[in-house]
């Protein structure tokens, strides 16, 4: 094997897993905010102080849209890893890590200290995923404008 093909076949393999892992971290702990939402939130509602019903919603929606997007662009960089899509295509904006807006907020400050704790750590967990592909997001789109 030449050289330029060792150096495909090492960068294939090496973006293969990256990918594997980031979209398993996300798909893992979609699959944990989902068990979550469906077991314990429900309980709180028999709690005996249970916290703010709009709250609990407006977080966990969060939660949902910040692993969503990132599941969203994990799967788009893969296919221009793949050569399915162009570097050029995917540095447009439907392929963008989008709702920064929504997803760079952290918990309602009220709530911090009443919210229940298996959901503080979803929330922070999906925070740090979000912004470390948000970063990789910007690396890719330095340099041009959003189209």
């Amino acid at each position: 094997m030449n050289d330029d093909m060792q150096l495909k076949s090492n960068n294939s393999a090496d973006a293969t897993m990256y990918f594997r892992g980031t979209y398993d971290e996300a798909f893992d702990l979609l699959v944990e905010a989902r068990n979550y939402v469906r077991n314990d939130v429900l309980a709180f509602k028999y709690a005996d102080n249970p916290p703010d019903p709009v709250a609990m919603t407006q977080e966990t929606l969060r939660l949902t849209s910040r692993i969503t997007q990132v599941m969203a662009w994990v799967m788009a960089e893969r296919a221009m890893h793949e050569g399915e899509i162009g570097e050029e295509e995917f540095v447009k904006d439907k392929y963008r890590l989008e709702g920064q807006a929504v997803c760079l907020k952290r918990a309602i400050d009220d709530m911090d200290e009443d919210m229940p704790e298996g959901l503080h750590d979803l929330l922070n967990r999906s925070y740090s995923l979000y912004s470390r592909i948000m970063r990789l997001d910007e690396r890719y789109t330095e340099d041009k404008p959003r189209n």
